[in-house]
């Protein structure tokens, strides 16, 4: 494994990131879902700073992403991780680099003192699961994720 390196993303970086994104959604067969263009994802990320943005660099080469952001466990009485998206460049998997990826989250975790690390998983994504169960991850079976999407937003907002 080539040493990877890890910087937080800055503004500049915002059209790899919107990359990084289309690239996640190719592999999960959702690309025609993507509406985020570089400068919604620079005002959100870095003029509202609602998420962040951590770059894996190996040699130089950026060769994935995490998005993550804060939530808030009532029962424990801090803040969280909410890992949204972490993605690794086909060419660069099965090298290591998502141990490290989760493994740089656990750090800032740990130095933020925060209670949890959490992520979703397309049910479907067998090799991904197999890989955050060898971490001790747990399945959160007893709980299903529910979302409003905008318009259903707007109509309950009414």
């Amino acid at each position: 494994m080539n040493k990877l390196k890890f910087r937080f993303a800055e503004p500049k970086d915002t059209k790899l990131i919107l990359t990084f994104i289309k690239e996640l959604a190719v592999y999960e067969n959702m690309l025609d879902e993507v509406v985020a263009d570089e400068e919604t994802l620079n005002k959100w990320l870095f003029e509202k700073e609602k998420a962040e943005v951590i770059i894996g660099e190996a040699e130089n080469e950026p060769i994935g992403f995490a998005l993550f952001f804060h939530n808030f466990s009532t029962f424990l009485g801090k803040s969280g991780i909410y890992l949204e998206d972490l993605y690794i460049r086909e060419e660069y998997r099965k090298n290591g680099y998502g141990k490290g990826f989760l493994k740089k989250l656990a750090q800032i975790a740990k130095e933020r003192d925060c209670g949890r690390l959490e992520w979703s998983c397309l049910d479907w994504n067998k090799p991904s699961i197999d890989f955050y169960l060898s971490l001790g991850a747990e399945p959160m079976d007893e709980w299903t994720v529910y979302r409003l999407t905008r318009e259903k937003i707007d109509r309950l907002a009414k």
